[in-house]
């Protein structure tokens, strides 16, 4: 709380510091405890940690998809992994990548702008070595690729987008698209030189060979939803996994699953030693079941049906006429219904 001097208490200051009998150095200011935050108005950070932890996050997701994929393509042992997400200016991207090399547009749809998916020319040379009928090894002198390689890279990149489309979907419902492919880094312009990207570095091994993935956002691309790249707005949006849409599908995959249905007579306690000495035409009574009584139809090990037997041509089948409702305890209530069906 701050303390109000009096009138006389500054009269006897004044007095004093006039006399010389106070030192300057005991009024000396209070220090300022404030934290004090360097800001590089030419560098100036977009993205922040909890921002870039969730794009982390995203790819790691896509790592383990795109490894699973280039495994299959190429029948080749494939690893890919997230090292590092980076926040940089455009102009400190394009500097550190070699020339030629591989860059894919990709028309970042519904987001306005675009990004680059640059891929390591050693990469790029042992898939398509791979892709040709050979070990993978690729080729120590890089060139600019031909019409043929790509066409073929055209094709690894478009599988590898929908592994970024899927990695995308708690967020947003990414729809990538390859617009070109350049090798000169000096051509893709996309955004200004100073405007702020995240990058995103894999590393990749395919086979024996190892090299970098990169991808780079621009700021400008994904600032309509930046509010969403958020721990908050991730793990809610996983939370959010029962809505309409989800469930129909989550019926449709369980509705081609198959499952056994049983009519059961009744059900008896026996011994092992009476179960070993049964013989053809012996008789066994069962409890609490009368003749004329409705079997029980279990579906998947659970009474859901009662039921009465018959046949259907030459064939042995049963009728429903009720269904079961299970109630607490392991208890079931009969429910009737006015419509009968023949399974």
């Amino acid at each position: 709380m701050t303390e109000v001097l009096s009138q006389d208490e500054i009269d006897q200051l004044l007095t004093a510091i006039s006399s010389g009998d106070t030192e300057p150095e005991d009024f000396r200011p209070t220090q300022d405890t404030r934290k004090i935050k360097l800001y590089d108005f030419k560098r100036p950070d977009k993205f922040s940690k909890e921002q870039i932890r969730t794009v982390s996050i995203m790819y790691e997701t896509f790592a383990r998809l795109t490894t699973t994929g280039l495994s299959a393509q190429l029948r080749s042992m494939t690893h890919v992994h997230v090292a590092s997400v980076d926040q940089l200016t455009y102009e400190e991207f394009i500097r550190s990548i070699p020339s030629p090399t591989t860059l894919a547009i990709i028309n970042m749809d519904p987001l306005k702008g675009n990004a680059i998916l640059e891929i390591d020319p050693a990469i790029t040379f042992s898939i398509i070595d791979r892709l040709f009928g050979g070990s993978g090894e690729g080729t120590k002198a890089q060139h600019e690729l031909t019409d043929i390689e790509t066409s073929v890279m055209e094709g690894v990149i478009v599988r590898i987008l929908g592994n970024m489309r899927e990695a995308w979907t708690t967020v947003i419902d990414l729809r990538p698209r390859l617009g070109q492919i350049d090798t000169n880094p000096q051509f893709a312009q996309i955004v200004p030189p100073t405007e702020m990207v995240v990058l995103v570095t894999l590393e990749t091994k395919v086979g024996d060979v190892e090299g970098m993935m990169n991808f780079c956002i621009p700021y400008l691309t994904i600032e309509p939803i930046i509010s969403k790249l958020s721990a908050q707005f991730w793990y809610s949006s996983v939370r959010r996994g029962t809505t309409a849409e989800n469930l129909n599908i989550i019926k449709e995959k369980l509705s081609s699953v198959d499952v056994n249905v049983v009519a059961e007579i009744g059900a008896i306690q026996v011994s092992i030693r009476d179960v070993l000495s049964l013989q053809i035409g012996d008789v066994v009574r069962l409890y609490n079941t009368r003749v004329g009584d409705p079997y029980s139809l279990n579906v998947g090990g659970q009474k859901k049906f009662l039921c009465r037997p018959g046949v259907v041509g030459k064939k042995i089948a049963v009728q429903i006429i009720k269904k079961t409702a299970r109630i607490e305890h392991g208890e079931f209530e009969e429910l009737t219904t006015e419509k009968e069906e023949t399974l």
